[in-house]
């Protein structure tokens, strides 16, 4: 027998489908004039990509790294990959919101804002999720540094505009940083773009921008293995959600 999830599907009144019309319709997001990086040599380099895979915490991703199954989804795609790569195996970007208090449809239909991603991660693990908002150039680039520390994981949520040149809003988990290079690894969920290489002041500038439905910036997300994952010496303090 289908679940009430799903019945209820079939009982959305007819504005909640137009509703969800237009939704769709602009989830290719708008178009913004910028030079993108998918332009660049260094996006998706193959040596540097394969450098780039072999980073400790990157390596924990790569075997089975699944993208989002609808255009929705990156948020639930990123959480899923992030308890893959910690060795959870029990939930399908499906099931992931059976035991929670958020919508499954409110995701379906709207995606999820930086609190609920945290939210999502600790009702569904015994892992601490921290949310770095409003974060300097400079602290960002302290985390950075930290994103290659296989005890823990950073998820970003951007904007594509100062990146691809197209305004939405977006989740991915962080593979790790070449610093030599200057380049991030963002593991990204959608399969039109792939995991990718970034300069570190360009993904600075997609982070650093405003979530419309909350008005608050975006950020980060530090996961570390069981709660109260410990501060670095040598990074900011955490913003936000304090930790426990």
């Amino acid at each position: 027998m289908p679940s009430e999830r799903y019945l209820a599907t079939w009982m959305i009144p007819s504005w909640s489908l137009v509703l969800v019309c237009l939704l769709a319709l602009g989830a290719c997001g708008q178009a913004v004039p910028v030079d993108s990086i998918a332009d660049e040599p260094y996006y998706q380099n193959p040596a540097l990509l394969e450098r780039a895979w072999q980073q400790p915490v990157a390596a924990t991703y790569r075997e089975g790294f699944e993208y989002q199954n609808n255009w929705a989804f990156c948020g639930p795609a990123t959480v899923v990959n992030l308890f893959h790569s910690l060795g959870i195996d029990r939930y399908t970007q499906e099931n992931l919101f059976d035991n929670t208090p958020l919508g499954y449809w409110k995701a379906r239909i709207l995606g999820l804002t930086l609190d609920e991603m945290a939210e999502l991660i600790e009702s569904t693990s015994d892992d601490d999720a921290v949310i770095l908002r409003d974060l300097t150039r400079e602290e960002f680039r302290a985390r950075l540094r930290d994103t290659n520390d296989p005890t823990k994981r950073y998820l970003i949520n951007f904007n594509r505009a100062p990146l691809f040149g197209v305004a939405i809003g977006h989740y991915s988990p962080i593979g790790g940083y070449l610093e030599d290079q200057d380049l991030v690894f963002v593991l990204d969920v959608l399969d039109k773009y792939k995991p990718f290489l970034v300069p570190a002041d360009r993904l600075y500038e997609a982070m650093d921008t405003v979530d419309s439905e909350t008005g608050k910036k975006r950020g980060l997300i530090l996961v570390g293995r069981g709660k109260a994952a410990p501060p670095d010496a040598g990074a900011p303090p955490e913003q936000g959600r304090p930790v426990p």
